[in-house]
């Protein structure tokens, strides 16, 4: 059972998605709040392993509070709603930590694959959203760091399967560009996060582009 915290200042939002969620046999809304530091609150309590988070909220936002959740590392992963409208609400949420994005004109069935995907692990990083990455780096001017210990840990596969994870490649694509199956694919994909230190997909995509390991095009 994929157990899910709702946080959203909007009573009727929250109840939306309970009534969405509650009818998969496999999801249950274990709480709710209103605010960020009630989420971050009932997280630590609760310990769900998908946490449902709106941005812009009262008091301590949902950004603040993606940060502090995923610093406990309590197991709870963190579903960012968004509408896309700011870039820079995107890149923080993904330095914070975010596991996903989703739209909130997206549909019922969006939500729960979503939800999904992200509890089983994986990053919910759209092809939309690497694009947003890309494009906040153009404007930031590039990579702001390096790291050239841990990179220098990676195999000369392993970088490749950076390179192309920062392009927003599914496992499926990355077999079919480097012609390797794809359970071969997802043993580079562990093995390169394990090595930076990395949780998912979408910290690999921003680690990426922060230490120069691909370049911004204009």
């Amino acid at each position: 059972m994929i157990r899910v915290l709702v946080a959203d200042d909007h009573h009727l939002v929250r109840t939306g998605f309970r009534v969405i969620l509650e009818i998969e046999e496999d999801i249950e809304v274990i709480g709710e709040a209103s605010d960020g530091a009630q989420a971050v609150d009932l997280a630590a309590s609760a310990r769900p392993d998908v946490v449902l988070m709106d941005v812009e909220m009262p008091g301590v936002d949902g950004l603040e509070a993606t940060r502090r959740i995923v610093a406990a590392d309590a197991g709870s992963s963190v579903l960012i709603l968004t509408t896309f409208d700011r870039d820079d609400y995107l890149f923080a949420a993904l330095q914070a930590g975010a596991s996903g994005f989703l739209l909130k004109n997206g549909t019922p069935e969006a939500l729960v694959d979503a939800i999904r995907v992200v509890a089983r692990g994986d990053a919910l990083l759209a092809p939309e959203i690497t694009r947003r990455v890309i494009a906040t780096f153009t404007k930031r001017g590039g990579p702001t760091r390096t790291d050239g210990a841990r990179l220098s840990e990676l195999t000369p596969r392993e970088q490749e399967v950076l390179v192309l994870l920062a392009g927003g490649a599914t496992n499926a694509e990355i077999a079919a560009t480097l012609l390797l199956g794809e359970a071969t694919v997802k043993t580079h994909v562990s093995r390169v996060l394990a090595k930076l230190g990395l949780r998912d997909r979408t910290q690999a995509v921003v680690f990426a582009y922060e230490h120069g390991v691909v370049t911004p095009r204009g």
